[in-house]
């Protein structure tokens, strides 16, 4: 057998356990698709396809290096140009693989921890605590796959040892410039820890009201009410004072104030929002009062203290009474609306005073 015989034979049999890598991988993840559909279960289904791509890559490099072990394989360079690219590329799989399988993970917790309820605030806590988690996984993942496709290449490595034996003074350097990565990677760590903050929180930070949109490895999105994004970094979370309005419960305590005249009777006020509240499908029947809170010179201010499940529906509950209350003060009582009087002057003589 001549050596261009020998070199087609490798270059066939090599091809050859791509291709039946391929289709086996092809037909696998057809079966767990259609097995899926059967069986109404949306993680095989995510399974097929969220890691298609790399499996697609990653076997068929596994029966090359299969297929390379187990033949005599001639001595030429191409040979072992192909053997490197496909440790390479089983490498650069594998690692692509796992961070596709966090994906996968992520999919299963938010299906089994919805945050579109009202009280949420445990599925917020996981949600947020594996998104934290997740990112900080697909870093470190994908440091290890490009050290790892390093070391593949014998120069790099003898390269990179010279480096670290002798880059003293460098590594001083790239540590510190590394630092804010590296603060704002504890910082998540911490944040997904110690919770100061979890997805679709509510919150006011600068002055701000918005929600937790999303919880990145080095920032914070927060959707404004006017969906303004306000990009805040990760570490102000950690240092920085800052009001939580779901911290502990989705369910939150609203005010209503209004002000009013000193002849206003403040008992049929009373009895009279609390017809408005309970009638109202936004109350979540817990709790509600009306007192007197301040008193100025011309005007008192009432206040309405009621709950809701939520901080929109208790924006929205408010507005609701706060119009009620005013229709109701204008028809009812519109004497008892803030008005600036003037007293005249005159004594009981009909003289003027001096």
């Amino acid at each position: 057998m001549t050596v261009s015989s020998e070199i087609l034979q490798a270059a066939t049999w090599l091809t050859a356990a791509a291709f039946t890598g391929y289709l086996l991988c092809i037909a696998t993840l057809r079966l767990v698709a259609w097995t899926s559909e059967r069986a109404d279960s949306p993680i095989g289904k995510w399974v097929a396809t969220d890691l298609r791509s790399p499996l697609r890559l990653l076997v068929p490099s596994l029966f090359v290096r299969g297929a390379a072990r187990t033949m005599q394989l001639p001595e030429e360079p191409w040979v072992g140009i192909v053997l490197h690219a496909t440790t390479i590329v089983v490498i650069i799989a594998t690692g692509w693989l796992l961070i596709a399988a966090t994906g996968v993970l992520e999919a299963v917790v938010e299906a089994n921890f919805d945050i579109s309820k009202s009280d949420n605030l445990r599925e917020r806590r996981v949600q947020t605590k594996f998104l934290v988690f997740r990112r900080v996984v697909v870093v470190v993942l994908g440091t290890i796959t490009f050290g790892a496709v390093l070391l593949t290449f014998p120069a790099a490595s003898s390269l990179g040892a010279g480096i670290f034996a002798s880059a003293g003074i460098a590594g001083i350097a790239v540590g510190m410039a590394a630092r804010p990565t590296l603060e704002a990677l504890l910082a998540s760590m911490q944040l997904a820890v110690t919770e100061p903050i979890n997805i679709d929180d509510v919150v006011i930070v600068e002055g701000e009201w918005g929600r937790v949109e999303e919880i990145r490895a080095t920032y914070v999105v927060i959707r404004i009410w006017d969906l303004r994004r306000l990009i805040v970094p990760i570490q102000y979370f950690i240092s920085q004072p800052f009001q939580n309005w779901t911290r502990v419960s989705a369910d939150l305590l609203g005010a209503v104030t209004v002000e009013v005249d000193y002849r206003t009777p403040v008992a049929e006020v009373r009895a009279a929002v609390g017809p408005m509240i309970e009638a109202s499908e936004l109350w979540d029947r817990k709790f509600w009062n009306l007192q007197v809170v301040e008193s100025g010179a011309t005007t008192m201010r009432l206040r309405v203290l009621l709950t809701a499940a939520d901080s929109s529906q208790a924006f929205d509950l408010r507005c609701e009474i706060r119009e009620k209350l005013i229709a109701w003060l204008q028809e009812k009582h519109p004497d008892s609306l803030p008005r600036t009087r003037l007293e005249d002057s005159t004594n009981r003589l009909g003289g003027v005073e001096t």
